[in-house]
């Protein structure tokens, strides 16, 4: 139920579109009741009474209400159209047909206009839930990111995101179309003849017994497939980006294997719920026709028994031609039921996503973090991503101006040593200060502001040169990228560049090199000017040449700065003012180069392998 009510609350968001897609289905239905009503006429033309007939003037409005003014309306068409008859039945054909043709016209003009202004309600609505998923992502903690695939994500912007399109026209005319159509139509059954209506009625209950058996089933269906589109999105993500060592390694016919495997799964569930949807107009169809049928039957037989008083032959092939017209509402509500069963199972997957604890909690009334002057404490910090500790009790202090290199085996705890900084993550035990002010006590914004972070992996977008490096800083001017380029080594090859500043550099940066990628990531910290910076593993996957170009780069980054420095080649942080060593989340040396090579201990069996004596 939850999720219907949300659905309803996406779609009156905008409540005067709404309100519009409303009024003009409510014209479009008495229109389309209209266009039926006026074939009455036409058959009383083509079958005429032979007996002779008097016409009688018709009574003023007496009855007061609703009721009173159809009745009224009615007669004096009936009385019109027998006075043109007996004048002239030629010229009461062609009104009649001029009529019909009149009341088509408004019906469709009312449906289009019904449908204009819903396609822009049904797209508003998709742009607004994107968004609120798009946000809520990138609010999401690192931690999120372990647990749930990027394309599962991206399948629920996508596919759930667009079950929720379908649901919102199908809940405007759950509610608001096909119950008036049906009710305006029943009122005009129930006019010609309460007996035969009531007939009519006693047969439905069935149909919609069996349409809520198949609604439940749909909406089981449709999870497990969205759930299966959520894989096949990750599966493809992963492809695209490991690409290359899927055709180093010859693994080619295996994915495609494991894709087609997926990929044969999401379509035997999709198969199998657009098979429950679909049934239920059809199924629903033939049950009302039957009704339909009964209906032919029964009241037939009132007329030629002579059972009814009221109806008319003329009036009777209208009643079935109102009744035929229940159908399409009948049927509308039944698709509308489903459509709405499986955008609730979409719309439980996105609710995972807006509901899910981002973890990284701000105070109400941050403090202002101060101009960076003493130093970086970590007091007996511990952290731990499920149930094992990957930190245990570490403390450490890094004074302003002092760059502090973090060496250790992998998954000894160095990444997250660094991440707990910017509050990536938070700890689990202990506390980090800034000057004496807990992180927790001041805005993720202010913090990380203080803090600029060049990675291994150099993260770059898809635009250009100018806009990486000034990213996060739209108001940067040319000449402000340009120094910082400068700074970082990179102004030389980006002057090269047939568009300079503003040469795209593709998805991730792939029309750069390892080291002119990284250089660009300097850059765009340079830009930042930060106080503080984290480098993490900055120089690892680059070729000599680059690293020689980065690392005097980095050198040229970090002067007069905080620097944490995550190392893997421990020859670049000989000069660190202090090492500390981690083995299992905990620090086992610490000190400078020379005496953690005195005392060799684990630092000195690291630069051993490494070929460092000295």
């Amino acid at each position: 139920m939850k999720g219907i009510l949300e659905i309803y609350r996406y779609t009156f968001t905008y409540k005067w579109t709404a309100v519009l897609v409303i009024v003009y289905n409510l014209l479009f239905v008495l229109f389309n009741l209209l266009s039926m009503v006026l074939f009455i006429p036409f058959l009383q033309l083509i079958f005429p009474d032979k007996t002779e007939n008097i016409i009688q003037p018709i009574e003023p409005l007496m009855e007061s209400g609703i009721k009173g003014f159809i009745k009224y309306c009615s007669e004096y068409y009936s009385y019109f159209m027998e006075t043109m008859v007996q004048r002239d039945p030629k010229e009461a054909l062609l009104f009649v047909c001029v009529s019909v043709m009149i009341a088509f016209f408004l019906k469709n003009l009312f449906r289009y206009g019904a449908i204009w202004h819903q396609s822009q309600l049904r797209m508003a609505v998709v742009r607004d839930v994107r968004d609120k998923i798009y946000s809520k992502a990138m609010q999401l903690p690192l931690s999120y990111y372990s647990d749930e695939r990027k394309g599962d994500l991206m399948s629920r912007m996508q596919s759930d995101v667009g079950e929720v399109e379908i649901a919102v026209v199908s809940m405007l005319e759950l509610i608001y179309r096909e119950p008036i159509a049906i009710i305006i139509n029943v009122s005009a059954l129930l006019y010609w003849s309460p007996e035969l209506t009531i007939f009519s009625f006693a047969l439905l209950p069935l149909s919609a017994f069996v349409i809520s058996r198949i609604s439940k089933s749909l909406k089981r269906t449709a999870k497990q497939g969205q759930e299966q589109m959520g894989t096949l999105f990750s599966t493809i993500e992963e492809s695209l980006g490991g690409i290359r060592i899927i055709k180093a390694f010859n693994a080619v016919p295996q994915m495609i294997g494991v894709f087609a495997k997926i990929n044969l799964r999401h379509q035997q569930l999709i198969t199998k719920a657009f098979r429950k949807r679909d049934l239920s107009p059809p199924l629903n169809e033939t049950l009302a026709v039957f009704v339909m049928l009964c209906i032919v039957w029964y009241g037939g037989k009132m007329i030629l028994e002579n059972q009814s008083d009221s109806l008319t032959g003329e009036q009777f092939i209208g009643f079935i031609l109102v009744f035929s017209q229940l159908l399409r509402p009948i049927q509308g509500i039944a698709t509308s039921v489903a459509n709405l069963n499986k955008a609730k199972a979409s719309q439980d997957r996105i609710n995972e996503v807006l509901d899910a604890d981002e973890k990284i909690y701000e105070k109400e009334n941050p403090i202002l973090l101060p101009d960076f002057s003493k130093s970086i404490r970590y007091e007996n910090v511990s952290f731990k991503y499920k149930e094992e500790f990957v930190l245990k009790n570490i403390n450490l202090t890094i004074q302003k101006g002092k760059t502090i290199a973090l060496v250790g085996e992998s998954g000894s705890g160095k990444s997250t040593l660094a991440d707990l900084l910017p509050r990536f993550y938070d700890v689990s035990n202990g506390a980090i200060y800034f000057d004496d002010i807990a992180i927790t006590e001041c805005s993720l914004l202010d913090l990380r502001n203080h803090i600029g972070i060049v990675s291994q992996e150099s993260i770059l977008f898809n635009a250009t040169i100018k806009e990486n490096i000034a990213f996060g800083m739209p108001n940067a001017t040319l000449e402000e990228v340009t120094a910082a380029a400068k700074i970082a080594n990179a102004h030389g090859f980006i002057s090269e560049m047939e568009e300079g500043y503003s040469t795209n550099i593709g998805e991730r940066g792939n029309k750069l090199s390892g080291g002119q990628k990284q250089r660009i990531s300097i850059a765009r910290a340079v830009l930042k000017n930060p106080p503080i910076l984290i480098l993490d593993e900055a120089t690892s996957a680059l070729d000599t040449e680059s690293e020689k170009l980065v690392q005097e780069a980095l050198e040229n980054l970090m002067r007069e700065r905080t620097s944490i420095i995550i190392a893997h080649r421990l020859s670049t942080i000989r000069n660190a003012d202090e090492i500390i060593v981690l083995s299992k989340g905990e620090i086992k040396e610490r000190g400078t180069h020379d005496q953690l090579i005195e005392n060799k201990g684990m630092y000195y069996n690291l630069c051993s392998m490494q070929g460092i004596e000295k």
